[in-house]
């Protein structure tokens, strides 16, 4: 396995490395850590479909008191898309994060994950348990994710799978046509404010940083995006019985793209695992970051 040394970029301190995954695949991997002079845990960020550093102010303080390594998925932020483009699923994720915790000479830690990285992190915990300590789950669920869709509005769980991969199928091979228009968006204040009170995301600590996470998600072909989308729709519930470590699972009440009741129902199947619901939405951690990062901490303490 090899890497390119870690450039430091400017704002809020992150470093990036290039890592090869198993397949070939050439990885952006990131840190909050570019000096190694960081005190406290390292974790492990199985991040949302697409999404960056950005949409994490907690890890982004130079003071959150956690190392933070994770990676951008294949085809976004600067990862490259596999030889295969079929091989994009949660098993493939998986697969990557095994070898960027290898890259930085990651042993064992705690997963995060969020949205679809929730998928991801279990995947990696049951087939590889030696290398997981805990697992902290933010608005996600452990498999199945597109039948958990919708909740607040009551939409059965077949119809949310069936509305959600068709929507994904049609942007699949229908995106080329948005792309020129979605990569091109200008993404300011005024766009942050709208979404803020959308319903589908509630206002936000940091509205520039949203407005960068953002900006970063359009940066994807939506052809692409939802070509990945479709692979994930297909990973199944992951068996909890085998769950050793600690779990702990945050939730948004009014959660679109992850139901409340489902990361409830995952909770309660796994012994001794915890769950909060936050007056939020998807994005609980952009939302709430101080909140969700004292979880993550409380959760650190349990598993230390």
């Amino acid at each position: 396995m090899s890497a390119t040394p870690a450039s430091a970029v400017p704002g809020p301190t992150l470093a990036f490395h290039q890592v090869l995954s198993d397949d070939g695949t050439r990885l952006r991997a990131w840190t909050n850590d570019p000096d190694g002079t960081m005190t406290g845990p390292t974790v492990v960020l199985c991040n949302g479909l697409g999404t960056s550093a950005w949409a994490w102010p907690a890890f982004l303080d130079a003071g959150c008191g956690v190392r933070v390594v994770s990676w951008n998925h294949r085809g976004t932020g600067g990862s490259e898309r596999p030889a295969d483009p079929e091989h994009v699923g949660i098993e493939a994720f998986a697969e990557d994060g095994l070898s960027v915790m290898d890259h930085f000479g990651i042993d064992r830690a705690v997963l995060v994950g969020w949205s679809m990285g929730v998928n991801t992190m279990y995947e990696l915990a049951v087939r590889h348990p030696e290398r997981v300590s805990g697992l902290f789950a933010v608005a996600g669920v452990p498999g199945d994710t597109f039948a958990t869709m919708l909740r607040p509005l009551r939409v059965p769980r077949f119809a949310a799978k069936a509305l959600a991969v068709n929507i994904s199928r049609v942007l699949k091979y229908g995106g080329h046509l948005v792309t020129p228009l979605s990569t091109r968006l200008p993404v300011g204040r005024r766009t942050i404010d709208v979404l803020s009170h959308s319903g589908f995301m509630f206002p936000v600590a940091d509205p520039e940083l949203a407005r960068r996470a953002i900006a970063s998600f359009l940066e994807t072909p939506v052809e692409w995006y939802f070509h990945v989308a479709l692979h994930t729709s297909r990973h199944p519930r992951v068996p909890l019985s085998g769950i050793r470590v600690p779990a702990a699972f945050v939730a948004g009440t009014f959660d679109l793209l992850a139901g409340t009741h489902a990361i409830a129902s995952a909770a309660a199947r796994i012994d001794g695992a915890t769950y909060t619901e936050l007056r939020g939405s998807h994005f609980v951690q952009m939302e709430h970051p101080d909140r969700v990062h004292a979880l993550l901490l409380e959760f650190l303490r349990r598993v230390g």
